[in-house]
């Protein structure tokens, strides 16, 4: 049974709660409360990176919420300008220093980096020193494809605990996951209701905006929830980690709301099917320096 507690098993044994606060494109000055409202609804896993630059504010949150350290799963990623060995180490500190943590529970790559994989590599390898030296509880890529993957194998030890990529009803990743599967990495959803679609305004279209899906909205009023909620709720029930993004209170509180429904396996599949095979975001291959230098 699906609960606002549930967790998913890393492959090193660490568990990860499978529902989470995303902090992209939060304002400092929003994050603090967002982090502490999310705290308070029961939320147990809080998602930044350092070119969100609301790490310190994530801090803020949690101290406000006044809920155990030991209860909070943090995850932070590090930037593509910042991937090297010494430059990983020296960034991590910088992170951990903003966070005011002695351990990060999960340390991701944000991007694959193609072409300058060799600086992925020796980031990666970072990482693992980080983990080993048990800095951090686990480590996890984003946005990588199984080529990605295969890359790191080839040179890495320590297998992604995470991957966490864009996925929703209209880019379900089906592929990517099942090599997740047989690799033992679970899959993470970075935009689980489509906002990476309502992101981008030079390439607006609300046909790709699943919050406006006529099959979605049916499934929500047989249940009486939300598009949102069907989107979320289909996420977990196909083993699917989640970090939906908010700073409004009702919202946040809001969107937890789906431990007490289930979707038939007859509206899971129907929703499979909503797949377009279009992204909304960047894929991996479009990130490179020049993208990055229009991030940070």
């Amino acid at each position: 049974m699906l609960t606002p507690d549930t967790t998913l098993t890393l492959n090193n044994g660490i568990a990860l709660p499978a529902f989470g606060l995303g902090v992209y494109r939060s304002s400092p000055a929003d994050t603090a409360q967002a982090v502490a409202a999310a705290l308070g609804a029961g939320y147990r896993l809080i998602d930044t990176a350092s070119v969100y630059h609301n790490e310190a504010e994530v801090a803020e949150g949690m101290r406000a919420a006044n809920v155990a350290r030991d209860d909070v799963f943090v995850t932070t990623k590090l930037w593509i300008t910042e991937y090297g060995y010494d430059e990983a180490l020296a960034a991590f500190d910088a992170s951990q220093a903003r966070l005011g943590l002695d351990v990060i529970d999960l340390y991701c790559l944000h991007w694959p980096l193609p072409v300058a994989f060799e600086q992925t590599l020796a980031a990666w390898q970072a990482a693992e020193r980080l983990l080993a030296e048990g800095r951090v509880r686990a480590i996890g890529v984003c946005n990588f494809a199984p080529e990605h993957l295969d890359r790191l194998a080839e040179h890495c030890t320590v297998v992604p605990a995470i991957n966490q990529v864009e996925r929703h009803p209209y880019f379900n990743q089906l592929a990517l996951r099942r090599e997740h599967a047989k690799r033992g990495i679970v899959t993470q959803a970075w935009s689980p209701i489509g906002g990476a679609a309502r992101y981008r305004p030079d390439t607006p279209d609300p046909a790709r905006d699943p919050l406006t899906d006529a099959t979605l909205a049916t499934i929500a009023a047989a249940h009486d929830k939300t598009p949102a909620h069907i989107m979320l709720r289909w996420h977990l029930q196909r083993g699917i980690a989640v970090v939906p993004k908010s700073i409004r209170p009702e919202r946040i509180a809001d969107n937890i709301d789906v431990f007490d429904f289930a979707l038939t396996e007859t509206e899971l599949e129907t929703i499979d099917r909503l797949e377009t095979g279009q992204r909304s975001g960047a894929a991996p291959d479009e990130v490179d320096f020049e993208y990055a230098a229009r991030r940070h």
